[in-house]
C-alpha cells in the first residue's frame, strides 16, 4: 500500500463538480502502472490494461466528496453557501473551513453561537463563512460564486490500523480500484481491466454514466463505503452486522448480480481472506446504479468498505480493510481472464 500517495489523496479537496486537482494526481499516479491512462471531457481518469482483450471488466469509485458551495456574499463580507451533496449541516457552524479558489486555497470560519447551535432545523442557507474580509467588496477580491468549500481537516492514523479524515467516502474507492489494476497487472491478468476515478457521484451520476456509456463494459464493480453497525450505525435489521477492520463488504440486493458475488466470494475463499455481507432492499445508492442501466444493461456487483460516520469529517475506517480491497478486487480482475457465465440458467 501506498500509503503516501492515499493520504495525499484523503488532504486534497474535490467536491462534487470540482475534482480537477485529485484526478490530476490520479492520472499521474497511474502512468506507470497501467497499459493506458486516459481522462474525459468531466475528469474521469481510467486507468486500462490489455485494451484489446474481448471481455472487458470495469471497477469504478468516486473521487468526488460533499461540501459547500458559495451562492452569495453579504454587504458585511460573509459568505453564503448551498450544500453539494448529503451533508450534515449542523456539523459545520464553529469549525474551520478551506474555500478553494482559482487562485488556490483561503481559509475560513463558520460562524457560530448559541442560538445557531440550538437550531435542529440548521439549513446549509443558514451558514454564514467567515473569511476576514472587509465588506462585500473586498471579499469578491478572493472568492467568486460557485467556489466550493470543505472542512479544514486532514487524515489521521488511529490504534489498530484505523484512520480518521473527512471523505473516505469515496476517495478510499478511488484509491483501490487503481491500485487493484496496478496488482492484477503484476498477476498477468488477460482480460480487459478498466478502473475509473468517477466525477460526480454524489450529485449527478454523470461520471460514471460518461465511463460506462464510453466503455461498454460486459460487468461492473462499483467500490464504494457502507454503513456499519459497531457505532453509531446501521440497525443491523436494516441491512446487517458490518464492523470495521472485519474485511470488504459484499452487498445482496436486488439489482445486484448474484453470480458475481460468487465470483468475488470464491476469490476471497482464494486468499483465505474474511469478507462480510449486507442486505439492501432498492437502489444501492452507488455509481453501479448508474452503470447497471447504460448501453444494453450491465451486471454489477457492490463492494464496500466499512465506514463509521460518513459524510462527516472524522469518518473512521481500517487501512487493513483497504488493502483486503485491493487484494480482492486483484484476484477478481485475473479470474475474469476466463469469460464467466452470468446466465442463471
Amino acid at each position: 500500500m501506498n500509503k503516501a500517495f492515499l493520504f495525499d489523496l484523503l488532504s486534497t479537496g474535490s467536491v462534487s463538480g470540482s475534482e480537477t486537482v485529485l484526478e490530476k494526481k490520479i492520472y499521474d499516479y497511474m502512468q506507470d502502472k497501467a497499459d493506458k491512462v486516459e481522462v474525459d471531457e468531466l475528469g474521469n481518469v481510467t486507468a486500462i490494461l490489455n485494451p484489446e482483450a474481448p471481455f472487458k471488466v470495469l471497477m469504478a469509485g468516486h473521487a468526488d466528496e460533499i461540501g459547500l458551495m458559495i451562492t452569495a456574499v453579504s454587504e458585511d463580507g460573509m459568505l453564503k453557501v448551498t450544500r453539494i451533496g448529503g451533508i450534515y449541516t449542523t456539523t459545520y457552524p464553529g469549525h474551520k473551513v478551506r474555500i478553494y479558489t482559482k487562485n488556490g486555497v483561503i481559509y475560513g470560519a463558520v460562524a457560530n453561537s448559541r442560538n445557531i447551535a440550538k437550531n435542529a432545523e440548521l439549513k446549509a442557507s443558514d451558514l454564514r463563512i467567515d473569511i476576514g474580509a472587509k465588506d462585500k467588496e473586498d471579499a469578491l477580491r478572493y472568492v467568486e460564486l460557485g467556489d466550493t468549500a470543505t472542512f479544514d481537516t486532514d487524515v489521521r492514523e488511529m490504534l489498530n490500523d484505523c484512520i480518521t479524515g473527512r471523505a473516505l467516502d469515496d476517495r478510499l474507492g478511488a484509491y483501490i480500484v487503481m491500485e487493484a489494476l496496478a496488482e492484477a497487472k503484476k498477476k498477468g491478468t488477460t482480460a480487459v481491466c478498466y478502473s475509473v476515478s468517477t466525477t460526480g457521484e454524489e450529485t449527478t451520476g454523470n461520471g460514471a454514466y460518461f465511463t460506462a456509456s464510453r466503455v461498454k463494459p460486459n460487468i461492473c464493480i462499483a467500490v464504494d463505503v457502507t454503513y456499519t453497525s459497531d457505532n453509531c450505525g446501521i440497525d443491523t435489521a436494516d441491512t446487517g452486522d458490518i464492523s470495521v477492520g472485519k474485511g470488504p463488504v459484499i452487498c445482496n440486493n436486488p439489482s445486484i448480480h448474484k453470480k458475481l458475488n460468487e465470483l468475488l466470494r470464491a476469490c476471497a475463499t482464494k486468499l483465505n481472506m474474511e469478507i462480510q455481507t449486507e442486505a439492501a432492499n432498492g437502489r444501492t445508492g452507488t455509481d453501479g446504479d448508474t452503470m447497471h442501466q447504460t448501453g444494453i444493461g450491465v451486471p454489477f456487483a457492490l463492494v464496500s468498505i466499512p465506514l463509521r460516520y460518513m459524510h462527516n469529517p472524522d469518518e473512521v475506517g481500517s487501512l487493513k480493510d483497504v488493502q483486503d480491497c485491493i487484494d480482492l478486487l486483484a484476484e477478481f480482475f485475473v479470474c475474469c481472464s476466463e469469460t464467466p457465465d452470468l446466465k442463471p440458467f
